[in-house]
């Protein structure tokens, strides 16, 4: 059943979330179609930009994407607090900049915002509109969906209504999620190992961690504002790819000591951590997370019951 959005995702509250945007029937309009052979890779290039693009307007911190053939995964957190730090004329850039009109430039942003200034009421509304979610995976949708129509010559929808979100409750939800989403294109065998998979965010944090060669700051969102997790850049690339290995048949390898620690700091046990990586879509519906974490999200979601519960039980003596 279908319920309304701000039951899952609250927009005064910071929060969580693993998104997921669907091409419409599943088409692959964001790679080669196997039916006409015609190839849309390019688009996914342009969802990658344009994801970069809002989370540097938006309170809005992006901690994993993959953007495959026929949908689009992100794990995202929003902060509306950090929107109450920026002054008029900042949320009124911000706002413009991500709402560009076709003719607009720098110079007429700057005359949108002047012009906007003393409007008390539209800034407050734009102030909450740059941290929520649902406008952020608007602008997103919208300009990749104009852009492939015009390209394409055509109209109608180009993703499916309503994206999927899920909420995460707690550290190793997001963890797990994130290992979901950043593991997508060895799972689909599009590459044999996460670092070789293109547009996807575990390609961007290697790339970067081999610039610094050292990967030991607190993991950080990719692009975006943001709080760090309690886990370094390399240990999170130590548990992406051991993670790998043990759910790529093909890959078989031993768990490195690095792992062990990381997933028994959030609660889990190998063999759960495993289970709660390959069960993030199917074995979850609203939210993901630990059982006392769900219980309480139904019961704030006013539902005697939430799909992951009885798994979540089952995780703990796994």
């Amino acid at each position: 059943m279908t319920i309304p959005r701000f039951h899952t995702v609250d927009p005064c509250a910071s929060g969580t979330f693993h998104v997921v945007s669907r091409c419409v029937r599943q088409a692959w309009l964001c790679g080669r179609d196997p039916v006409t052979g015609r190839d849309f890779s390019h688009r996914k290039r342009r969802i990658e930009d344009r994801i970069a693009a809002l989370a540097t307007q938006f309170a809005i911190g992006v901690y994993a994407y993959a953007v495959m053939s026929n949908h689009v995964h992100l794990v995202v957190r929003t902060a509306p607090e950090l929107t109450e730090a920026w002054s008029d004329l900042d949320v009124l850039r911000r706002w413009f900049s991500v709402s560009r009109r076709k003719a607009d430039n720098d110079a007429s942003i700057e005359q949108r915002v002047l012009a906007s200034s003393g409007n008390t009421a539209l800034v407050a509304e734009y102030r909450l509109r740059l941290s929520n979610l649902s406008w952020f995976m608007r602008f997103l949708n919208e300009s990749i969906a104009r852009t492939a129509n015009a390209e394409d010559g055509c109209k109608g929808r180009f993703w499916e209504g309503r994206f999927r979100c899920q909420a995460l409750l707690d550290d190793a939800a997001v963890l797990s999620a994130m290992t979901y989403v950043d593991l997508n294109p060895v799972r689909a065998k599009v590459v044999t190992a996460p670092e070789t998979a293109e547009h996807v965010s575990f390609r961007r944090r290697v790339d970067r961690a081999r610039v610094r060669r050292e990967a030991v700051e607190p993991l950080a969102p990719i692009a975006g504002p943001g709080s760090v997790l309690g886990v370094s850049e390399r240990e999170y690339l130590t548990l992406v790819d051991e993670t790998g290995r043990l759910l790529h048949a093909s890959k078989p390898g031993v768990i490195d000591r690095a792992l062990p620690s990381i997933v028994r700091r959030i609660g889990l046990s190998e063999n759960a951590w495993l289970l709660q990586v390959q069960g993030t879509q199917s074995r979850y519906r609203r939210a993901i997370g630990l059982v006392e974490a769900l219980v309480d999200k139904a019961e704030e979601l006013q539902q005697r019951w939430l799909k992951g519960v009885m798994f979540a039980r089952q995780l703990k003596v796994a």
